[in-house]
């Protein structure tokens, strides 16, 4: 999908948001269309692209209240991403609409999210239902995959309950794992 971003205003948003929705758990479209640049806090001093976002409004946190649960890492290719739009739209949300005479709008509307990650799986002819849930499904399905800690998923994901994660890690991710080779191991 990253592969079908190309170097128009456009392309960069699309980048950007779905670097920023993976890279910070899987967020959910309202999540990615409500994100803003002040919640992105460059962190540590080292010329790193090391950012902490910090979800000021959730399903699970409507109200909007701070908690320590909300601050996500963004880092690597999404940090660097989200450092670039910030430098060239300060004070402007990071994933911008689609431009209108090359200039950038209103924010996204979550429906926007769900647009945009259908056509970009089109575009890069990955065949199946998608939207926008997908990023957060797929995030969680490839942490299974890679046998990833559950504890570290469910703190990016902001799940609290292992029955729900559970459901995520598809079966296919158990086929790689050490668990289903217990009796082929030495």
């Amino acid at each position: 999908m990253l592969a079908t971003c190309d170097d128009t205003l456009r392309g960069k948003r699309d980048r950007a948001l779905l670097l920023f929705a993976w890279a910070t758990g899987g967020r959910r479209r309202s999540e990615v269309a409500s994100a803003t640049l002040e919640s992105l806090q460059r962190v540590g001093g080292d010329g790193a692209r090391s950012y902490l976002y910090t979800l000021a409004h959730s399903k699970t946190n409507q109200a909007g209240a701070e908690r320590p649960e909300d601050v996500k890492p963004l880092v690597g290719s999404a940090g660097h991403a989200g450092v670039a739009r910030r430098e060239r739209h300060q004070g402007r949300r990071p994933l911008p609409p689609h431009p209108q005479g090359g200039h950038l709008g209103e924010p996204l509307a979550p429906a926007a999210v769900r647009d945009i990650v259908k056509e970009r799986c089109a575009m890069a002819g990955v065949e199946g239902k998608f939207s926008a849930h997908s990023l957060r499904a797929g995030f969680m399905t490839e942490a299974g995959r890679q046998n990833m800690s559950l504890p570290e998923t469910m703190a990016m994901t902001g799940h609290h309950s292992v029955a729900t994660v559970m459901g995520y890690f598809r079966a296919e991710s158990a086929l790689g794992s050490k668990v289903s080779r217990m009796l082929d191991e030495p």
